[in-house]
């Protein structure tokens, strides 16, 4: 019996929705790694804190669900454009409901001492229904197998990473949802300029205890790599695209000052001069948590599944760089980013400009578990459109409510209002407006 793509993802979310509560009960214990529930709160890159004895090969098998409810409207006052008879500035009809349940499959191996492999699986997904790899990756916190003092003293500060895996830009990235794994972020959508992409390549670490922190990285970037020679002539060099790497780095402080304050503040780049299709901007293949707003009303979730959020489309060539102070202090944190970020398509001779703006005020309590929270959320992007001088801005203010019920299950809400400025009256998003709620269950072990 031939079996769709779809039935089998389904089939699989269900069994291993089925093992959950048996294998949180059986995980073993992996080296350097950040917990998928609660316990991974706050957690950057993993420090070279070994917090469990090696005893062998152990496999953890892990996963994410999420299910949303949204409550959400949307309005434009864009000029109607008629083709075929149908208005593609009408926004769609929309109502109160559940959005598609979003699932992740984590599975994490403990190969040797201080050496870890991750892959990462969507079951479901809104940009991908059926089930899609992530990534997979290794990391190096110990090379043993050298026999050598003087790389174990090395170790002792230095972590590698090698592989498909996702890349260390900024520090959002570690807050923001991915698929079904929405432990990590206090609201229930990213950023509205979201910064993600798994690339091939390898980082370095260096992270000594005094609190300083410092990496380097390399990758092929982009998302989709190809081993087809180059073929499109770039408007600003007058030659045919190539394809050199990409590459990042980090560099900053993070120390916990006393039992009650922690501060960190890391300062991140990513540049490429050349892709085929760089997808820093619209890497994620789940989509959005808010669906189809400000979409045409003959849209489909294939169609866009970025719903709510902004892509400034710098897919030949892109320089960008973003600052992230984070305080904690007993149950009071602030996360803030400051981006600035250049770039083109292959058919634009110069480089255009999109910055965006966040802060995170979340307050946890009780003291000591942290079990709820209240937070609010501003966030703003200022871009020049690709082919037009005009700036646009968007704006989002957030506010929400959460409960950790158990280290591993999470509910939370939030109401949200978006607003879409000096978009052309052409453009569906011209006077684009979004509000309303949104509520979110979720499971991570």
């Amino acid at each position: 019996m031939k079996l769709s793509t779809q039935t089998i993802s389904k089939t699989l979310t269900l069994f291993i929705a089925s093992l959950c509560l048996s294998l949180v009960a059986q995980q073993p214990s992996i080296h350097y790694f950040r917990p998928n529930n609660k316990s991974g709160l706050h957690v950057f890159e993993t420090t070279k804190n070994d917090t469990s004895i090696y005893t062998g090969m152990k496999v953890r098998v892990g996963g994410n669900f999420t299910q949303d409810f949204q409550g959400l409207s949307h309005q434009n006052n864009a000029t109607p454009i008629i083709v075929g008879g149908i208005n593609t500035n009408q926004l769609a009809s929309i109502t109160n409901g559940f959005n598609l349940a979003m699932a992740n499959l984590n599975v994490d191996v403990q190969l040797e001492d201080g050496i870890r492999m991750n892959l990462t699986m969507y079951l479901s997904s809104r940009h991908h229904e059926e089930s899609w790899v992530k990534g997979g990756y290794i990391q190096f916190d110990k090379l043993a197998f050298f026999k050598s003092n003087t790389i174990d003293k090395i170790m002792n500060t230095v972590t590698l990473k090698v592989g498909d895996y996702e890349i260390d830009y900024g520090d959002q990235h570690f807050r923001r949802t991915d698929c079904g794994n929405t432990i990590y972020n206090p609201f229930i959508e990213n950023y509205i300029m979201d910064e993600f992409a798994t690339e091939i390549g390898g980082e370095i670490y260096f992270h000594p205890k005094n609190g300083f922190i410092a990496m380097a990285g390399i990758t092929n970037g982009q998302l989709n790599p190809t081993v087809i020679a180059p073929s499109k002539i770039d408007s600003a060099t007058g030659k045919v695209n190539k394809y050199p790497p990409a590459f990042h780095g980090k560099i900053g402080y993070d120390k916990q000052l006393s039992p009650d304050f922690r501060f960190r503040i890391m300062g991140s780049l990513y540049a490429v001069k050349s892709a085929a299709g760089n997808s820093l901007f619209n890497g994620d293949r789940t989509g959005s948590h808010y669906f189809y707003v400000m979409e045409n009303s003959t849209a489909t979730s294939v169609d866009n599944p970025f719903s709510g959020r902004y892509n400034p489309r710098f897919s030949r060539q892109v320089t960008t760089f973003m600052i992230n102070p984070f305080v904690k202090y007993k149950g009071l944190e602030v996360f803030g980013t400051f981006e600035m970020a250049q770039g083109r398509i292959i058919i634009e001779k110069s480089m255009r400009t999109a910055t965006q703006y966040a802060i995170d005020l979340i307050y946890r309590f009780p003291k000591e578990k942290e079990r709820f929270w209240i937070g609010v959320r501003y966030n703003s992007v200022t871009s020049k459109l690709d082919l037009n001088s005009s700036d646009i801005t968007i704006n989002r203010s957030v506010a929400s409510i959460g409960w950790f019920a158990t280290k591993n299950i999470m509910l939370k809400a939030e109401y949200v209002n978006q607003q879409y400025q000096n978009f052309q009256v052409t453009d569906i998003r011209s006077g684009g407006k979004i509000n309303g709620f949104m509520i979110e269950a979720s499971v991570g072990f």
